[in-house]
């Protein structure tokens, strides 16, 4: 019988996270050369070419993890697959000009399947001006699996990072938090009201906005164009891809400080604060930790404070402070609390 005493130890990435897991992997792995101004630990690894850098981001998309096909359209999918790496792009304030896409897939998928998922990507390249200049495919054994890779540029002065944050700089959002994860729980529900009834159509009525926030994001493009003509670059800056919550955690940990964010200052469409009630959820809950909305988070100078405020789409949720006044979230009731940050959970146990 073997000795259960020299077992080696076996950690659960769970214990760590997606983060602590790549810091973990990572943190013994010093950058050689030069020309690699930023590596791991923001949107985007960032490569000296001299007033103009180049930004490179790389996400994958997993069948059963991060999309289900029974209530994705491949068009939408590839989409999607574009625009999540195209946001990271536009959170160091730069501009995609090129993506790299591939796949592993499954013997299910057919040529026309793959043709309505290329439409989808087509679409984004379209729509953001960007290229396709190349990727891999191989097979699978069991569905569908995406890389993409999101290639652009950004002037070397003008480019954001995580970790820029100063205290007394205001905390800004674009757009409005916490519908894309309602959206999804609309498709779960409905999956499952299939699943038991396949006959029964699906409720969708008045849901059409959070569902597509869900399933046909947008990046802020807008936002960059915006920033250059009022001359802003913001202190610090990241996408919404994990929750308010987690993003402003992140930037907070960079830059080395904490904040103040004000519950009454987090943008939410009314239609997902009512959807929020349908499922008996608080929205602000939803949009600290929902994710998948896409939007920038981001923060200024005070004295940039005019140049913001009368921008379309853009809310001042809060506020910089030191490292040791931690990160808290003042509540429309009046009470202050430790801000907690849960996030998508990357290495659930119940998706494997």
């Amino acid at each position: 019988m073997a000795d259960q005493g020299n077992q080696p130890a076996r950690t659960d990435v769970n214990t760590l996270g997606e983060f602590g897991l790549i810091e973990h992997l990572t943190q013994r792995f010093p950058l050689l050369n030069a020309s690699t101004r930023k590596g791991i630990g923001d949107d985007a690894a960032v490569i000296d070419n001299g007033n103009l850098q180049t930004v490179i981001s790389t996400d994958m998309l997993v069948e059963g993890i991060h999309f289900d096909l029974m209530y994705t359209p491949l068009k939408h999918l590839g989409y999607k697959s574009v625009v999540v790496n195209l946001s990271d792009i536009y959170a160091m304030n730069a501009r995609p000009q090129q993506i790299t896409v591939s796949m592993a897939l499954s013997n299910r998928f057919s040529v026309e399947a793959l043709e309505e998922l290329y439409e989808g990507i087509y679409l984004a390249c379209e729509r953001y001006g960007v290229d396709l200049i190349g990727g891999d495919t191989t097979s699978s054994n069991k569905g569908m699996i995406i890389s993409v890779t999101a290639i652009g540029q950004g002037e070397k002065d003008k480019l954001v990072y995580r970790s820029g944050a100063k205290e007394g700089d205001l905390i800004c959002i674009t757009g409005d938090v916490g519908a894309a994860y309602l959206g999804l729980q609309i498709l779960e529900r409905e999956k499952q009201v299939y699943l038991s009834t396949p006959d029964v159509k699906p409720d969708l009525e008045n849901e059409a906005y959070c569902v597509g926030r869900q399933l046909k994001p947008e990046a802020r493009m807008d936002m960059i164009q915006q920033f250059d003509k009022a001359g802003i670059v913001p202190t610090s800056m990241i996408d919404v891809s994990d929750g308010v919550a987690s993003e402003l955690f992140h930037i907070c940990r960079a830059s080395g400080v904490g904040a103040f964010l004000e519950e009454s200052g987090v943008p939410i469409h009314p239609d997902a604060q009512l959807l929020a009630l349908k499922f008996k959820l608080d929205p602000i809950t939803c949009a600290l930790s929902g994710g998948e909305d896409y939007e920038l988070l981001f923060t200024i100078k005070p004295e940039d404070v005019e140049k913001v405020k009368y921008l379309p789409d853009i809310y001042i949720a809060g506020e910089i402070t030191s490292a040791a006044e931690g990160i808290k979230l003042h509540t429309k009731g009046g009470n202050i609390h430790p801000l907690q940050a849960q996030g998508w959970v990357h290495f659930d146990p119940n998706k494997a």
